[in-house]
């Protein structure tokens, strides 16, 4: 029998397993199974990319289209109405076990999203455009058995919660059948390499804007800028087509043409969230404060990491060079920039003890596969009475797809864009259940339908713009989404 850790208090099981786990089979086994889930750290770096998560069967899922809501178990389905920040609410505080500073971040909880349309339960707004997608605008599901990997310190574990609706003798059980199914995938032969030869897609991708619809979107935006009634807005246009494979050879090929820090594929029925977003929306960390001689103080430090500026990335290396000098000293995306880390500050200083919110990276530009974007970091310090929703109402939607002030530029959002974003521009992540999250923007993200696969991008409006080249943007941003498909 296995040895593992026992956390009596919080009723958790950590064990340290082989950190020679391949991530990528055991997930090519777990991707079949109903509501799985992989947080994928497919760039890795301490700063952004050093986690990786996967689980599956979960015991229990909570969902909501409006005030409708849909929670199920593993033996009963209840429907009723609410506010789905409370009834997600309800549910964390139920399962909070108290923070014992794990080595892994993730200790079980909830994984899935929130969607951008959301935000009516943030604010008063216009509920004008089409919803022809008709995701969900919640989806969490709650697991208490995971696999996690530091990518940093090159070890695996698996963590479970010993919930008093199971003995020790079933927990040995789940443990053991978690650790012959990474035994047995281990032995597998796979080879990540997608070997599709035929067409990915049924038909032509097309958007929801024609290109002179878009072009004259971006001129209205410019009007209201000129007006006064905002500074800057993230206007946004969205693609469809029917795919002829499979969406786990979708994020196969998304995962290899543009790796990201916060990749995800979450599988629920006939429904797939596939991103690879290189932006985060919140993370929430508790660290111990010991500058109390008294006693030692839980501080649960607030990060978040606005993108703003891109640039595309070319094949031929003084080209790139260019592109990074240009984007670096470029006073348009610098204003943006400043202009969103602001509204940042002002979100967080909703929740967040006075006088802890820093810049502490005011701008920095990242390499990725595709494109260079410019991001800056603002960190804080959330008050004791503020819990992990407050924080999410404080700041959700993300600032850096919105606009500012964010209010106005969501009803002009509505006003403007013909289709609901859906889970486009949301967040994407987990809630662990000792406080504990990490959510990204939700770019660069498909939504799989059956065989209908969507993705959205957009880019900042400022009052110096240029329609022709804001649309040339998008479709910068769109590169690697459309290479995976065609």
């Amino acid at each position: 029998m296995v040895d593992f850790l026992s956390r009596t208090k919080n009723k958790l099981v950590i064990k340290e397993i082989d950190p020679d786990t391949d991530l990528l089979k055991i997930f090519h086994y777990t991707h079949t199974l109903s509501k799985s889930f992989f947080l994928d750290s497919a760039i890795k770096n301490e700063k952004t990319g050093r986690y990786s998560f996967i689980g599956y069967n979960p015991f229990l899922t909570i969902m909501s289209k409006g005030n409708n809501i849909l929670i199920q178990d593993r033996k009963s389905i209840t429907k009723k109405k609410g506010n789905p920040f409370d009834e997600l609410r309800s549910f964390l505080n139920y399962f909070h076990m108290d923070n014992n500073f794990e080595p892994i971040p993730f200790t079980c909880g909830a994984v899935g999203y929130f969607a951008y349309d959301l935000c009516h339960f943030v604010e008063k707004l216009p509920n004008t455009t089409i919803d022809d997608i008709e995701f969900p605008e919640m989806h969490f599901s709650f697991y208490d058995t995971i696999i996690g990997f530091d990518h940093l310190e090159n070890k695996c574990y698996l963590a479970l919660v010993d919930s008093s609706t199971y003995s020790k003798k079933s927990t040995e059980k789940r443990v053991d059948q978690v650790l012959r199914i990474i035994h047995r995938r281990s032995n597998v032969p796979y080879d990540e390499e997608s070997k599709i030869t035929g067409k990915r897609i049924k038909r032509k991708i097309i958007s929801n804007f024609s290109k002179e619809n878009y072009l004259r979107a971006v001129e209205c935006a410019k009007q209201y800028i000129c007006a006064g009634d905002i500074y800057q807005i993230n206007l946004s246009q969205r693609f469809q087509s029917q795919i002829e494979i499979s969406p786990y050879e979708v994020y196969g090929r998304l995962r290899k043409i543009n790796p990201a820090p916060f990749s995800c594929y979450l599988r629920f029925d006939n429904k797939y969230v596939i991103s690879s977003s290189p932006e985060r929306f919140l993370s929430v960390r508790n660290v111990l404060d010991r500058s109390d001689e008294h006693s030692d103080v839980i501080i649960r430090n607030v990060q978040t990491r606005p993108i703003k500026g891109t640039r595309p990335r070319s094949e031929h290396g003084d080209v790139n060079t260019k592109m990074k000098k240009n984007l670096f000293s470029s006073k348009k995306d610098d204003a943006e920039l400043a202009m969103i880390v602001d509204l940042e500050r002002n979100d967080l200083g909703k929740v967040c003890n006075y006088n802890t919110i820093r810049v502490t990276e005011k701008k920095e530009l990242e390499e990725h596969p595709t494109v260079y974007h410019l991001v800056a970091t603002v960190e804080g310090k959330l008050h004791p009475r503020y819990d992990i929703i407050d924080l999410i109402k404080a700041t959700f939607p993300g600032g850096s797809i919105t606009g500012v002030p964010k209010v106005r530029a969501m009803q002009i959002i509505d006003e403007l864009e013909p289709t609901k974003r859906s889970a486009y521009t949301g967040a994407i992540g987990y809630i662990s259940f000792n406080g504990n999250i990490d959510f990204n923007i939700a770019i660069r993200t498909f939504l799989v339908k059956d065989d209908h696969i969507y993705f959205q991008v957009g880019g900042g409006i400022v009052a110096d713009s240029e329609p022709e080249e804001e649309y040339e943007e998008t479709l910068h941003k769109a590169r690697a989404l459309i290479e995976t498909l065609e």
